[in-house]
């Protein structure tokens, strides 16, 4: 089976990975940066985390990488990036193509791929209108996202991310200095998440709490007298929360700030339905810390007071992370959701349900 699993990165990502491929010109040696950095390594398959032969893995979004190919195999310097993607396609013979990306890569794109591509499959768990005619699934881990797949006219399955055993090292210190982390966006969509963070933040002042936010482009404005009033205020944070800011962190990075973590914060976002289980959900487990989220509806292997710790309201949230700090549940719950996700969720189940899929 010739496998094609494209992926895509954040704009606020891209700074980090250009410096790591700054002086390196060749698409295989730029691929291999991005994968050792583990970024969003609970989606990307394990026959391309190990390397095998006939897969291939790329980022069709990202510039750098993509020239790299097109320059090494003949391709104008002014190719879009969907031509190149397709080249990529055809030269490796391609029999499954995965996509994570297919907002980027919709129907337009499937309908140009070779006759040789048997299966087209995708990814999406966040809302937003896409038009899937031409893949001949959709995959997601929630229902309720399925449901809104399907009923724009998408065949869909259950599928999941998985435990990166990268984490497992870092699962492995107990020691830790930071007592509550959090990572992730911070825009107009977060409304509800703030109310959290802002409980949160609060504890500042009897423990180390540190918020790695990925800021909206106008929070800047926003925190300044222009943005007092009118619509910038949904951007700025409380004060509170500036406090306890950081600049955001990712692959290694973040990795490194998992390890001194005791409890990670997760909030849903404002659009999201009742579902639970994001990407953040495994790598905190995955990490060994203690995962402190809202109330929904989450896989079997996180369960409450077991495997990780749910809140209702934001004041909850403070009030659940104190008590696990105090009497050092963080530690043996933190624990039991490392090995609850590493033997559920592992990487060689996810490619055995993709097999089933496929």
């Amino acid at each position: 089976m010739r496998l094609f699993q494209n992926s895509g990165i954040a704009p606020s990502y891209r700074p980090r990975l250009a410096g790591l491929v700054a002086g390196i010109s060749g698409f295989e040696q730029q691929k291999e940066v991005f994968l050792n950095d583990r970024y969003g390594a609970a989606h990307i398959l394990s026959p391309v985390l190990g390397r095998h032969p006939e897969t291939f893995f790329t980022n069709g979004d990202d510039e750098s990488v993509q020239r790299a190919w097109a320059r090494e195999n003949g391709l104008g310097e002014e190719t879009p990036l969907a031509d190149i993607l397709l080249a990529q396609i055809e030269h490796h013979k391609t029999d499954i193509f995965y996509n994570l990306d297919p907002f980027r890569y919709d129907a337009a794109f499937v309908r140009r791929l070779p006759g040789h591509v048997k299966r087209k499959i995708a990814w999406r768990a966040a809302p937003g209108k896409i038009d899937f005619s031409g893949y001949d699934l959709v995959l997601c881990n929630f229902p309720s996202m399925r449901q809104l797949w399907e009923e724009q006219g998408a065949k869909t399955a259950h599928f999941f991310p998985a435990h990166d055993p990268e984490l497992d090292s870092v699962a492995a210190n107990r020691n830790r200095d930071i007592d509550v982390l959090f990572f992730g966006g911070y825009s107009r969509h977060h409304q509800r998440r703030r109310e959290i963070l802002e409980a949160v933040a609060r504890l500042a002042g009897r423990y180390r709490v540190v918020f790695h936010l990925d800021l909206s482009r106008y929070t800047p404005l926003a925190e300044t007298p222009l943005g007092w009033f009118g619509p910038l205020r949904a951007v700025r944070r409380p004060p509170a929360i500036r406090k306890v800011s950081a600049p955001p962190v990712f692959g290694r990075a973040m990795y490194a700030q998992l390890a001194r973590a005791k409890i990670v914060v997760n909030a849903s976002i404002d659009m999201a339905g009742p579902d639970r289980g994001n990407m953040r959900c495994f790598e905190t487990m995955g990490s060994g810390a203690l995962l402190v989220s809202d109330s929904g509806i989450y896989p079997s292997p996180m369960r409450d007071g077991q495997t990780m710790a749910v809140y209702e309201q934001p004041q909850d949230a403070s009030e659940t992370i104190e008590r696990q700090l105090n009497d050092g549940s963080w530690d043996i719950i933190g624990w039991a959701g490392h090995h609850a996700i590493r033997e559920e969720y592992s990487k060689k189940r996810q490619f055995e349900r993709f097999l089933e899929l496929v």
